[in-house]
């Protein structure tokens, strides 16, 4: 994992999306037609429909929304119909042809701004966005935590930040550490280890909670919350072994989907609605591979 720079690493990440956007396998359709983003989209939305839930798209009408990382371009395409003022970056040319075609094929108004750029540095003033929203992207940047906190930077004091991150502690990587590490006689490599040379392009990072909780309370938030959802690639893992993969959704069950129902959270009339919370919330299903971290920026004194 030393072997490559991180001009290296990026070029090698760079190559791998630029050869095809995330999602883009799903349609076998003439690229770039109206029935090539409609598969892309049906696939993504079925496969992930907490994706609506987490983003929450039409809350930002007429609000100024940063994504870094857009690929197939079709979450953006939901913030341009829900009238968002949308920002765009991305680090392929490939992403940025997807996403022109697909606002000329459908018609739809265009964005503020959107081409290639760097989610390590962002060329835009601090305090600009009411949003910073990045869906699977940062981890496969080589200095994760540095496009985290740029992405922090940009968006202004009671904006929201919304950013997708793999958990290392998930089923999926379990899997990837049987098959890649177990099963080669390599076990004393790590979950880490499997998904960084063998998930998607080379140098996906995945974290803990105890990092994820290091990193998010760093930065000049509150009212983190990291919510962890079970993917299709936790609840299939080890669908070719079937006793295995019984197993493991017995242990996806046991698991749970923790909620933060409170009975403090209903009493809106009530002062201590101005409530002090936990540092982070920890909500959803801890073996999912999704780490889902939402958190308002806030004020610093």
């Amino acid at each position: 994992m030393t072997t490559n720079t991180s001009e290296q690493l990026k070029q090698k990440v760079h190559d791998f999306w630029n050869r095809q956007s995330c999602g883009a396998y799903a349609s076998q359709a003439e690229k770039h037609t109206k029935s090539y983003f409609e598969d892309i989209e049906e696939f993504r939305y079925r496969e992930q429909p907490y994706i609506h839930e987490f983003a929450q798209f039409t809350r930002y009408h007429g609000k100024n929304v940063l994504e870094v990382g857009f690929g197939a371009g079709t979450d953006f395409t939901q913030w341009l119909r829900a009238g968002a003022n949308a920002t765009g970056i991305d680090l392929t040319q490939e992403a940025v042809a997807n996403l022109t075609h697909r606002i000329a094929v459908y018609g739809l108004p265009q964005p503020k701004q959107f081409g290639v750029g760097n989610a390590e540095n962002l060329e835009f003033p601090a305090n600009t966005f009411d949003l910073g929203y990045s869906f699977g992207v940062l981890h496969h940047s080589p200095n994760t935590e540095k496009a985290i906190h740029e992405l922090v930077r940009v968006v202004r004091p009671g904006g929201d930040v919304k950013i997708m991150v793999y958990n290392r502690r998930c089923v999926c990587a379990f899997k990837y550490w049987v098959k890649y590490a177990l099963l080669r006689g390599k076990p004393w490599k790590s979950f880490y280890w499997a998904l960084w040379n063998h998930m998607e392009s080379i140098g996906t990072k995945s974290y803990s909670r105890q990092e994820l909780k290091k990193i998010f309370t760093a930065l000049p938030l509150q009212d983190i919350r990291i919510h962890t959802y079970v993917t299709s690639a936790d609840y299939m893992a080890f669908s070719a072994f079937k006793p295995l993969n019984l197993l493991v959704r017995a242990a996806l069950a046991l698991a749970g989907n923790r909620q933060i129902w409170r009975r403090e959270d209903y009493q809106f009339a009530s002062p201590s609605n101005q409530k002090s919370r936990a540092e982070v919330e920890f909500t959803g299903n801890r073996l999912g591979l999704f780490a889902c971290i939402s958190a308002t920026k806030r004020a610093d004194k």
